[in-house]
């Protein structure tokens, strides 16, 4: 199989936002508790965090972590994480039917993101509670003193604020699952007016306010539409979420999903798009896709156990077990929000440890890498600059999923600091090896850097904590520049990322 791709220096699709290659952490099974947090544990600091898990997420240089939920700050009172950790209260977390020991807070996990060198993205509760709880931590987060929340926070061994930027006003409040599920116009009022509250203690923090849960829900796309009518003057962003599933055990057609996604993003844009022309608005909101990920392979299982168990504390829950053929669904989720930056502020992969994760731990033991982990470590090592747009000539198959799909699919990044561009590509097809030739226009000095693959002939390969590089990023040879044109073999199923000099 041959393709083409053209990519242009001067055709920029937009700067992508570093917050992209963010992550997600809930109080969900063991994301927090054994998961970043098990004092104890051999490799756990003064504060109980785990130094093998930070190492793990300092490499990935996640720049932002949404925090605490998830479904589960839809009944979370955050009062129950602050002060001496024995007067803490232990509750009932009815989204996950979980005891919370609320061991970790707001404080533990600031502190968490400092020692992992990650901004700090908090949700407020707007299905049990509203406006004052989001008040209220907003002075216990951002104030420098004098008031009672913030005396609060000084009095519990933090005196300099957390100054928090950036705050989720709820979680997937369109879905029937979620407590204090609201109509879009009752969420859309409550949003405002919880907007309208934070930006008068200051201006510049930047809110986003929940869109649909996933574009297959009922009220979908008229709930983005109904919610920004009420909103659209106070907040900055729009959440979207979405997970990717291979029931069928379909290659090619799980390899198709992703064009959903860039759909769903396009729908969602064109609906921001018409409150702003119908508001006679100068204000552009951007999308923060903040949960998305794999989720298939032990969902239906823990869906149906966690909503009878009594009230276990940090179950064994959504542990993902993410096999070679995840990687290239990874890949082209990552290749979309490149390809979407002028859209795409923020993206987070839900989540970041054992539940629905990159990275999974053993209670007491070991750490170690899922194969997802490689695809997001190079797209957030290499895939910081601007977005270029490529015009990609491939031959293109139909799906359950979708049509018209490309058997290649490619997103190019240019770091003009660093002088280098970055061409992340996935062939998805099953059988055929591709070869591929990019020509650079506007880049007469390219020379290859390095071509790093991630393959492996069995689409089932999985890492553990007894093998954990049976998948894992490796050099490849046979690619090279000539006269501006990038020529390259690519082996069928497989993720590429192709360095170049300019």
């Amino acid at each position: 199989m041959k393709a083409k791709a053209v990519v242009h220096k001067e055709f920029r699709i937009g700067r992508i936002d570093d917050r992209v290659y963010g992550a997600f952490l809930e109080h969900l099974g063991r994301a927090i508790y054994t998961g970043i947090y098990e004092p104890g544990h051999p490799s756990a600091d003064e504060h109980g965090f785990r130094r093998d898990v930070i190492k793990m997420v300092r490499e990935l240089n996640v720049p932002v972590t949404r925090y605490p939920g998830g479904n589960f700050v839809s009944a979370y009172n955050w009062e129950d994480g602050i002060g001496p950790k024995e007067s803490r209260p232990v509750t009932l977390d009815y989204a996950w039917r979980t005891k919370e020991t609320n061991e970790v807070g707001i404080d533990e996990f600031a502190a968490w993101c400092e020692a992992a060198g990650t901004e700090l993205m908090l949700a407020v509760n707007l299905g049990s509670r509203g406006l004052d709880e989001a008040r209220g931590l907003l002075e216990y987060c951002n104030h420098p003193g004098g008031s009672r929340w913030s005396d609060l926070r000084i009095k519990n061994g933090r005196r300099e604020p957390y100054d928090v930027r950036l705050w989720c006003l709820g979680n997937e409040m369109d879905g029937p699952w979620q407590v204090g599920h609201k109509t879009a116009y009752e969420y859309g009022r409550i949003a405002n007016e919880t907007a309208k509250a934070m930006k008068a203690f200051d201006p510049t923090l930047q809110l986003v306010a929940c869109g649909s849960s996933h574009s297959l829900m009922p009220t979908y796309p008229q709930w983005e539409a109904d919610v920004l009518d009420e909103c659209y003057d106070n907040v900055d962003y729009l959440s979207l979420h979405m997970y990717f599933e291979n029931y069928e055990d379909d290659y090619l057609n799980f390899l198709a999903k992703p064009v959903i996604l860039d759909r769903y993003i396009q729908t969602v844009s064109g609906v921001i798009d018409y409150v702003k022309a119908k508001k006679r608005s100068k204000k552009d909101i951007y999308i923060s896709f903040d949960e998305w990920n794999v989720w298939y392979h032990c969902r239906r299982q823990d869906s149906d156990n966690f909503k009878s168990w009594d009230w276990p504390e940090a179950p064994a829950l959504l542990e993902e077990v993410y096999n070679f053929e995840d990687v290239l669904v990874v890949g082209c989720i990552l290749n979309t929000f490149i390809r979407r930056a002028d859209r795409v502020r923020i993206a987070c992969i839900a989540q970041l440890v054992n539940a629905i994760a990159p990275i999974t731990t053993e209670r007491g033991g070991r750490a170690f890498r899922h194969t997802i982990y490689y695809p997001y470590l190079l797209a957030s090592r290499h895939g910081r600059g601007e977005s270029l747009a490529v015009a990609v000539d491939t031959p293109r198959y139909n799906a359950k999923a979708a049509d018209d799909v490309p058997y290649i699919d490619v997103a190019a990044v240019h770091d003009q600091a660093a002088g280098t561009v970055a061409l992340f590509v996935v062939n998805k097809h099953p059988d055929e090896e591709t070869e591929l030739t990019v020509d650079l226009a506007g880049f007469p000095s390219a020379r290859l850097i390095e071509h790093i693959l991630i393959h492996h002939p069995d689409l089932k390969a999985v890492n553990s904590a007894d093998a954990p590089d049976v998948v894992k990023p490796q050099l490849q040879n046979g690619s090279l520049v000539e006269e501006g044109r990038v020529l390259c073999r690519l082996k069928p199923r497989s993720y590429n990322l192709i360095r170049l000099s300019v």
